[in-house]
């Protein structure tokens, strides 16, 4: 986006007895850009539809204004006796002195980028942006391309020609300093709904998780996650009437869950669990993971998503990666994908438990392991049969078995 600032001041002078003031403003004048793309098939039914006559493509809007491309298959002019096709662009919605750049390009369709290029843009010093007054008003080229050429060139392609646009709507504002203003804080919903969490009051539902028993609101279960809303209020909602007990999940990341599910972000794990260790917190963070998954709670699993990202490592990240594969990850698993088939780590991820566990949980992920290596051939880490390879077959270096171990 092209950007022209200036900048004024105003200083009353007054006598020096008395105090002076100041202030100033910018103003600020850009270009609001947009393209379009217009595809013309059957061309040759299109020819000698008769000069004047043309074919327009749909409007679209830049710049709060209405535009649409004009195509003469037989020219706009009589005096070219149909020796050229004729491209315009025209604004089409009411507008008074609209001050625009343009540019109108022919694509080459034979992929060399041999692009029929008319552009305003480049041409912003000579005359500055273009003026249209009224609706109507079209910018182009009478003599855009000749008419024998076009029909032997590559831009013509199946009967087909691309013509591609692009505009730039010329806006000026001025900015000055505020003489009134109010200021609005941030939304603070979650804080009203964590301090509910907190209170205790109202609870009409609990869960025990491993041991420990707690309690929460169906209405703001219901609200967040479409898993615990038909668990709550769908056919089966008699059976989890008043208390819920949760399988496979451990107590410290459910209250994670009910944490987020009211605060709409995550705790101080520190603060809550200890978890000192980047170790412990990555360990979170998979756990998290799948409970998200579980219950649907995207953003949450997307925050997950993000912080087992900047952890992985190679003690980690086959199991990591496995994770990412049951629980449909596909960011996350292209990071782990593409951190193990690096040279210097290839080998020593083959070698950690979690390459064992990755094998025996997620198979699969291995084929496209050695679609990775293999399109990194370059390198000097090649790829192996998973059946011929001591380390894709559960052994390490000395071929002892690797217990599996999930991080």
């Amino acid at each position: 986006m092209g950007t022209i600032e200036t900048r004024r001041e105003f200083i009353h002078s007054k006598p020096s007895s008395s105090p002076t003031s100041s202030s100033a403003s910018t103003s600020r004048t850009e270009t609001v850009n947009g393209t379009h793309e217009f595809k013309i098939k059957g061309y040759s039914l299109a020819k000698g539809m008769g000069i004047g006559k043309y074919i327009t493509s749909d409007t679209f809007a830049v710049g709060g204004y209405a535009w649409a491309i004009y195509f003469y298959p037989d020219g706009k002019s009589a005096e070219d006796n149909a020796a050229y096709v004729s491209l315009f662009l025209a604004l089409a919605s009411e507008g008074t002195d609209v001050r625009a750049l343009f540019e109108l390009t022919l694509l080459d369709q034979s992929g060399k980028g041999n692009h029929k290029v008319h552009s305003h843009f480049n041409r912003m010093l000579d005359g500055g942006p273009y003026t249209l007054k009224y609706r109507g008003s079209m910018w182009g080229y009478k003599r855009f391309y000749k008419r024998t050429l076009l029909e032997t060139s590559d831009y013509l392609k199946d009967d087909c020609l691309i013509i591609h646009c692009c505009v730039g709507v010329v806006k000026s504002h001025t900015e000055g300093p505020k003489i009134y203003s109010i200021t609005v804080p941030p939304s603070d919903i979650g804080q009203h709904f964590g301090k509910l969490l907190e209170s205790g009051k109202g609870t009409d539902v609990s869960f025990e998780v491993d041991g420990e028993v707690f309690a929460a609101h169906k209405l703001v279960l219901a609200a967040r996650s479409p898993v615990f809303r038909a668990q709550l209020f769908g056919p089966m909602k008699d059976q989890y009437s008043q208390s819920i007990k949760v399988e496979d999940m451990l107590a410290p990341v459910f209250k994670v869950i009910l944490y987020f599910i009211y605060w709409d972000a995550l705790p101080d794990m520190q603060e809550l669990f200890g978890l000192e260790s980047k170790w412990a917190s990555s360990l979170m963070a998979q756990h998290l993971l799948a409970a998200a998954d579980r219950y649907a709670l995207e953003r949450l699993r997307l925050l997950c998503e993000a912080k087992l990202c900047e952890d992985v490592a190679i003690n980690t990240v086959a199991t990591t990666l496995a994770l990412a594969e049951q629980h449909h990850c596909f960011q996350l698993k292209d990071v782990c994908l593409k951190f193990i088939v690096l040279p210097e780590n290839l080998r020593a991820v083959m070698q950690t438990d979690g390459f064992e566990y990755l094998k025996e949980s997620c198979p699969c992920v291995l084929g496209e392991l050695l679609q990775y290596v293999a399109r990194i051939g370059k390198h000097s880490v090649k790829a192996r049969a998973y059946h011929n390879d001591p380390y894709l077959d559960g052994s390490d270096v000395n071929g002892r078995r690797v217990k599996p171990r999930l991080y």
